[in-house]
């Protein structure tokens, strides 16, 4: 028992905590919560989350611009999806419900947003599978490899959201930063489908659920703030407090750790690049710079612009590289040769002017031939990279109107033809590649055939892609009896073998086909 002189100031100290939650609960109450019509918020957001036929039309036409938009790497046409995207409805009322433990209209919304994905999906995949541009672009890639900044932007869209709702302001703007959180995951997934490259289906999918909780979880969080489901008891409160703070900590432990992968790949990136700009010097140019992280060990990949004098052997730059990043490395760096005494843009530049100098008889058959591949490639001569100690030349061609993927191969060879003993390469844009046709019911590829195959194996080395998905083709051996399509994928698979090219398998098509650009896995 408590002495007498204890219990007046343990009694007034209980006092005035419970008067300290008194005046902040009765703050709240006045400045927060009574500030809000409940009713009419409510009304509103059940009356957009459910299921519609115009929900369902408006789902499917930001979906085909979103795949459009990131089959084109356009982050405007991707944001102008987002405009008229209406999944801010479903998952708001999915927040809203949980908060007020309102399962009727949970489910509702729940099954509004199962339909309207599966509806994006299934259209997107439509659209990648009819389009002639299926190769990835840094706009798909990005949203591949979901991490704590992207759970970061859920978050703040879902808070801005909830409260432009709950205010009645600005929907519209929060809608499309809502639907930037969704809907460009999820036409990435689409576009998974019919590449059938598991790397994007299974990241972009993980990144549409990370934004899906964390935005439904976040729009609770705001309406139990803003008083609504105030009638709950105190503990049905605190559980909820304890399982969105739960939620939250496991859904960034794993994001967290991507974040930091990502981070120190950035970081060994950087490094490299830093070890080759300081062996070359500052009159080198580093131009490409790739590196493989899932090689073992990691593959760099490199061309750098030097002067003849700033030559490096490969043993030592790797012997450096090694030695920053502290683990071992396999590197192939391509060395560009210029003239020495300025740096690699005005060496190149200068070497390609020295035309007039009838007594460097090499130097006019390097000016002259810049000409032939520059007037070939439709580009100008200084863009063509000139390596006369290896006679090797270089250019990347520019978009011309109705040219294919042959149309360039055709140009390259007519460019080679007009040298005396010089490797030309001249690299095509990014373009789809050919279609591939099979006689019906054939398994061999006829000589049309076979030339397309070719021409498809001849972009992939000079894009630098080691692996094309072909459409069809099994994992390992084939099986003891397979299916024509799968006899086609390995006869294609076979000639580009013969090149140099490696294939994954994609989703089987009909006697034509076109080949698609592999993701590293």
């Amino acid at each position: 028992m408590p002495s007498s002189a204890d219990t007046p100031s343990s009694n007034r100290s209980g006092f005035r905590n419970r008067l300290d939650r008194l005046t902040l609960h009765r703050w709240w109450r006045r400045t927060v919560v009574e500030q809000i019509d409940h009713e009419t918020v409510v009304t509103r957001i059940f009356a957009e989350s459910g299921w519609s036929a115009r929900y369902a039309f408006m789902t499917m036409m930001s979906a085909g611009i979103a795949v459009l938009g990131l089959l084109l790497s356009s982050p405007a046409v991707v944001i102008g999806a987002m405009l008229i995207s209406p999944l801010m409805g479903p998952i708001l009322g999915f927040g809203f419900s949980l908060a007020l433990f309102d399962f009727s209209e949970m489910r509702r919304a729940a099954v509004a947003l199962l339909i309207g994905s599966f509806l994006a999906v299934v259209f997107t995949a439509a659209i990648v599978a009819l389009s002639p541009l299926q190769a990835q672009t840094a706009e798909i890639v990005s949203r591949t490899r979901p991490n704590l900044f992207d759970l970061g932007v859920a978050l703040f869209a879902a808070l801005a959201g909830s409260l432009a709702i709950i205010r009645g302001r600005g929907e519209t703007i929060v809608g499309v930063a809502i639907a930037t959180a969704l809907m460009p995951p999820l036409a990435v997934t689409g576009y998974g489908l019919p590449t059938w490259n598991l790397p994007v289906l299974g990241g972009s999918f993980a990144l549409f659920l990370t934004n899906f909780i964390t935005i439904a979880l976040a729009a609770a969080a705001m309406a139990r703030f803003y008083g609504f489901g105030h009638y709950l008891s105190s503990q049905q409160s605190w559980t909820q407090t304890i399982i969105l703070l739960l939620v939250f900590s496991i859904m960034a432990v794993p994001l967290g750790l991507s974040l930091i992968h990502i981070a120190r790949e950035a970081l060994t990136v950087s490094q490299v690049r830093s070890v080759l700009n300081e062996r070359f010097g500052s009159d080198a140019r580093v131009t490409q710079l790739e590196i493989k992280f899932d090689r073992e060990p990691i593959a760099i990949r490199s061309v750098v612009i030097t002067p003849r004098g700033q030559v490096q052997q490969t043993a030592p730059l790797k012997q450096a590289i090694e030695a920053v990043l502290g683990r071992p490395v396999r590197l192939d760096v391509d060395q560009l040769l210029l003239g020495a005494g300025a740096d690699a843009l005005d060496a190149q530049r200068e070497e390609l002017r020295r035309a007039g100098d009838q007594s460097d008889p090499v130097a006019r058959q390097s000016t002259e031939l810049a000409h032939v591949i520059a007037l070939i490639a439709g580009v100008s001569a200084d863009d063509v990279t000139i390596d006369r100690d290896h006679r090797r030349a270089t250019a990347r061609a520019v978009m011309l109107p109705g040219a294919a993927i042959a149309t360039y191969r055709t140009l390259e060879a007519r460019a080679a033809a007009e040298t005396d003993g010089w490797n030309v390469a001249i690299v095509p844009p990014q373009m789809a590649l050919p279609e591939i046709a099979f006689a019906d019911d054939a398994d061999e590829l006829d000589v049309a055939g076979r030339a397309a195959v070719m021409t498809s194996a001849w972009a992939a080395s000079r894009w630098n892609v080691p692996a094309l998905t072909v459409p069809g083709l099994p994992a390992g051996e084939l099986p003891s009896k397979p299916s024509l399509a799968q006899r086609r994928a390995k006869a294609i698979a076979a000639i580009l073998a013969t090149q140099g090219i490696g294939a994954t398998g994609g989703a089987p098509a009909g006697s034509r086909l076109a080949l698609s650009i592999a993701t590293p896995r």
